[in-house]
C-alpha cells in the first residue's frame, strides 16, 4: 500500500532531482496541499515555535503558546483556539526566546501544575511559567551553558519522568561540541515557590554543519530526539539515568529534505504506535515518520504554513474545530496555522514496505 506523498520545492532550491526514498514512494492520488483551519494573529516580529496547553476540564479552552524571537520586544504569547491574542497571559516583552513548551505533573509546594518553559536567548536563560495563568516562577531565569554566551540557547523538551514524576528540562543551542551538544536540567521548585535547575547531563552527537534547535520528547517511550539540521533526527533515551543513555539510538531522516530539519510533534495512536512529524522547513512540507520501530517514512504533506522552524501536536480531542486533536506549525508571515488532525491523517496511509531512510 503506496503513502501519500507530497511534494512541493522551494522555488530557492532549483534542482528538480528526487532522492530514490521519495521516488519509491510516488503517489497515486492527487497531491494537495495541508491548508490551516485556523490561522492566529500576528505576533509582533518573528514567530518561531508553539507549545499546546491542554485544559482537561474544557478542552475547547485549550491554549497554544507561541514564541516572538524579537529582541528586545518579543514573548511568549498565548492564543486561543480560534487563533486570538490572550494579551492578559501572554508575555513580553522578552528578550528573543526562541523555543518552549509544555509539562504536566510538575510538583510546586503542595500543588501540582502544568509550567510552560522557553528559551531566552537575550538573557542566555530558560525562563518558567505557571500555566494556565502564565506567571513567571523562576525569579527572572534559569542560566544555562553556564553563561556561555557563544552557546546561545534556542531548543528546549521537558520531560517526566514516570517513575518519580522528575521533571527535566533538554536544552540546545546555537553551537556546541561534537559529543554533549545538549544539557540536561532537573527542575524543582524551593520552599520560597522559585524554581530552578541543575544540570544533570551532556549528551548528544552534532555533525557541526549548522545548529540543533528542535528538540521533542516521546513520554510515552521516554525517547527524546533532535534536528541535526541539514543531517537528519537523532534519537537517545530520555532518562539520564537509563542503561547506556548517552548512546544514540538511532539517526534517520538522513535523505528527502530540502535543507534544514526543523521541528518535531509526536502523535501516539497507543502506548507505543503513532507519529512522528518532522519539518522539512524549505521544502516548505511535512515528513511523518513512524514512531515506532526505525521510523520508516510514511508521507509526506505539503502545508500552506511557510518555512517552518516549530510544530506541535496533541492527540487529545480539544473541541468540534479538532475532535481527534490538532497539529500547530509555525509560519514565517508572524503567525501559527493550527491544523485539524483528520485532515493530517487522511493524507497519511501505511504501505507494507519500508521507504529508504
Amino acid at each position: 500500500m503506496l503513502p501519500l506523498l507530497g511534494l512541493l520545492l522551494a522555488a530557492s532550491c532549483g534542482g528538480d532531482a528526487k532522492p530514490p526514498a521519495e521516488s519509491a514512494a510516488r503517489p497515486t492520488a492527487a497531491q494537495d496541499t495541508l491548508r490551516a483551519t485556523v490561522v492566529t494573529q500576528p505576533v509582533l516580529n518573528d514567530s518561531d515555535d508553539p507549545a499546546i496547553w491542554v485544559n482537561r476540564f474544557a478542552p475547547e479552552s485549550s491554549l497554544v503558546l507561541g514564541t516572538d524571537k524579537g529582541d528586545s520586544t518579543g514573548g511568549v504569547y498565548v492564543f486561543r483556539l480560534d487563533g486570538s491574542i490572550d494579551s492578559t497571559r501572554t508575555q513580553r516583552p522578552l528578550r528573543r526566546m526562541n523555543n518552549v513548551d509544555i509539562v504536566d505533573g510538575f510538583v510546586l509546594g503542595r500543588d501540582t501544575i502544568s509550567i510552560a518553559v522557553a528559551t531566552e536567548r537575550g538573557r542566555q536563560a530558560i525562563r518558567v511559567f505557571r500555566l494556565p495563568e502564565m506567571t513567571p516562577i523562576d525569579n527572572g531565569g534559569i542560566t544555562v551553558f553556564d553563561g556561555d554566551v557563544s552557546r546561545a540557547p534556542m531548543g528546549v523538551a521537558l520531560y517526566r519522568r514516570a517513575r518519580d514524576g522528575a521533571v527535566f528540562a533538554i536544552v540546545g543551542g546555537k553551537s556546541g561540541p561534537a559529543e554533549g551538544y545538549l544539557w540536561q536540567y532537573r527542575l524543582a521548585a524551593n520552599p520560597q515557590g522559585v524554581v530552578g535547575g541543575a544540570k544533570v547531563r551532556a549528551f548528544g552527537a552534532y555533525s557541526g554543519k549548522k545548529e540543533i534547535e528542535a528538540i521533542a520528547v516521546d513520554r510515552g517511550l521516554e525517547q527524546v530526539y533532535y534536528s541535526d539540521e541539514t543531517v537528519g533526527i537523532r534519537q537517545y533515551a530520555a532518562d539520564p539515568d537509563a542503561a547506556e543513555a548517552n548512546r544514540e539510538r538511532a539517526l534517520f531522516g538522513t535523505t528527502g529534505f530540502v535543507s534544514d530539519h526543523e521541528g518535531i510533534g509526536i502523535y501516539p495512536t497507543s502506548d507505543s504506535t503513532g507519529y512522528l512529524l518532522v519539518s522539512d522547513q524549505q521544502g516548505q512540507r511535512l515528513r511523518v515518520f513512524t514512531r515506532e520501530g526505525r521510523h520508516d517514512l510514511l508521507a509526506v504533506i505539503p502545508v500552506g504554513a511557510m518555512e517552518t522552524d516549530g510544530v506541535e501536536v496533541t492527540a487529545t480531542p480539544l473541541g468540534p474545530r479538532f475532535p481527534e486533536g490538532m497539529l500547530v506549525m509555525m509560519s514565517t508571515d508572524r503567525t501559527f496555522h493550527f491544523f485539524d488532525w483528520r485532515n493530517v491523517k487522511e493524507r497519511i496511509v501505511r504501505r507494507d514496505t519500508s521507504v529508504t531512510k
